[in-house]
């Protein structure tokens, strides 16, 4: 049997992106609230938020480190399996990612030395400038990485000249026409996840009786924040879908399982796509839902899949069901954050042992909405690997091999499955140590010299506690 180097090659980078992914999202969204913490700690001197922010740091060291190992790996690839793709895009894509080294990755390294040791080492404003700019650093990567990952999607501000992708404008490759609206999308995505993982483990610590009150503390201020944010996304989000529409609209006939170019299309909520027979089967819809949302009318036009050749279209069971898992679990974060808030409000939060449970079974819900985004994002630009100039075999290293490419995706998958087992395992001893731990580690060192005696812990008993209320 041949091995397809092509296939082997698309199945390696999106194991390969699809475990680093997951990484990011979440230390992006951590790293501003550490930031807000040390920030809360800095005005108020309250220990709780000392407590609370020496352990979700130590959450971000070790998952900041397996984002590390699992970026760089990511990054040879364009290298061994995409070399003709990194030779005809270098003017562009080599200076982008460069600057997110530059920019980026070596303001994180520096200053989150200083957070992780510099506790009682250094002046509190230094310290809680190094988690500012830890944050700020996070964003900044996710800059540069999603204008390269949106030019692909949409390119802009080059031309094709001789197979080299020739800069035009930098200004217009940079910041193309998909790009601000997916960049504020996948930071709204991080902030959910990190917020939805806080939820998570306050809840469980609240339920085993653990750290109670740095855990109401973080719920009560976490569910406000959820509250607004996942409401947000999903304006933002259909935002994004209309911005795709006008771009890419075959990767949303994909989403929405469009085949015939029809007025008043129906938003399908359940259907089985056949990719063979360019229909769907058990299809189950709201009439002339699409339209609406797609065009603003109820009897606008949707082009469907057939208005695309075969081989220019993307595999639409994986994007169809890719974006309802998305979309559905979207939803089920909006509805757990408000009824959150409505117990907050009520007084009842601490007390409602479902809604706890359900913010622990929740948490790994928002990495598996961005690994379903993201198969939305990727397999809907197929088969173009820059969307409407290069498709994807044209961009294969042309002396690679089927064998050669199944090697290294067995390696790759090995190696990343001892990483994550071991940061699996790290992970979870510390979350079972819990917050009070480090407050012990640090009254046993002698380190933590703060005077905190005086401040008003009165809080702990206010069911509506929001962040700097006095």
């Amino acid at each position: 049997m041949e091995l397809d180097p092509v296939l082997l090659s698309r199945i390696q980078f999106a194991f390969v992106v699809s475990f680093h992914a997951i990484f990011p999202v979440f230390t992006i969204g951590l790293a501003a609230f550490i930031a807000y913490l040390e920030a809360l700690l800095y005005r108020t001197r309250n220990p709780v938020y000392e407590e609370l922010a020496r352990f979700w740091t130590k959450v971000f060291a070790v998952v900041f480190g397996m984002g590390v190992v699992s970026g760089i790996v990511m990054a040879f690839q364009f290298g061994t399996n995409w070399s003709a793709f990194s030779y005809a895009s270098a003017n562009f894509l080599g200076p982008v990612l460069s600057y997110e080294v530059v920019t980026a990755f070596f303001l994180e390294a520096v200053f989150l030395g200083v957070l992780l040791f510099g506790r009682n080492k250094v002046p509190p404003g230094t310290h809680l400038f190094a988690a500012c700019m830890v944050a700020v650093g996070t964003f900044i990567s996710s800059f540069w990485i999603l204008s390269a990952n949106s030019w692909m999607q949409t390119p802009a501000g080059v031309e094709l000249q001789d197979g080299i992708f020739q800069m035009t404008s930098w200004g217009e490759a940079i910041f193309n026409p998909s790009f601000g609206l997916r960049f504020l999308h996948f930071a709204l995505a991080a902030f959910l996840t990190a917020g939805f993982v806080v939820l998570g483990i306050s809840a469980w610590y609240l339920r085993k009786g653990k750290a109670t009150t740095s855990s109401r503390k973080a719920l009560s201020m976490t569910v406000v924040l959820m509250a607004v944010l996942a409401p947000t996304q999903l304006v933002v989000g259909d935002l994004h879908g209309l911005d795709t529409f006008e771009h890419q609209p075959e990767k949303v006939a994909a989403m929405e399982g469009i085949w015939e170019t029809q007025e008043g299309a129906p938003l399908l909520l359940f259907a089985i796509p056949s990719q063979r027979g360019e229909r769907n089967y058990l299809e189950i819809g709201i009439p002339k839902g699409a339209s609406l949302i797609l065009t603003h009318e109820l009897d606008g036009e949707v082009p469907g899949l057939k208005e695309w050749a075969p081989e220019d279209r993307p595999h639409v069971p994986t994007v169809f069901w890719s974006f309802r898992i998305m979309v559905g679990l979207g939803l089920l974060m909006i509805i757990a954050a408000l009824a959150g808030l409505v117990q907050l409000l009520r007084g009842t939060l601490y007390d409602s042992p479902r809604l706890l449970k359900l913010y622990t079974w929740m948490i790994p819900a928002p990495f598996v909405a961005v690994l379903a985004g993201w198969f939305v994002t990727e397999v809907g630009r197929q088969p173009w690997l820059v969307h409407g100039i290069m498709r994807v075999e044209e961009g294969i290293t042309p002396s690679l091999t089927g064998g050669m490419a199944l090697f290294t995706l067995i390696g790759f998958v090995l190696v990343y499955a001892v990483v994550f087992l071991a940061g699996v395992y790290y992970l979870s001893r510390v979350m079972k140590s819990g917050p009070e731990s480090f407050t012990r580690e640090s009254e046993e060192s002698g380190v933590a010299k703060r005077p905190l005696s005086t401040v008003d812990t009165s809080f702990e008993d206010q069911p509506w506690d929001l962040p700097g209320k006095r």
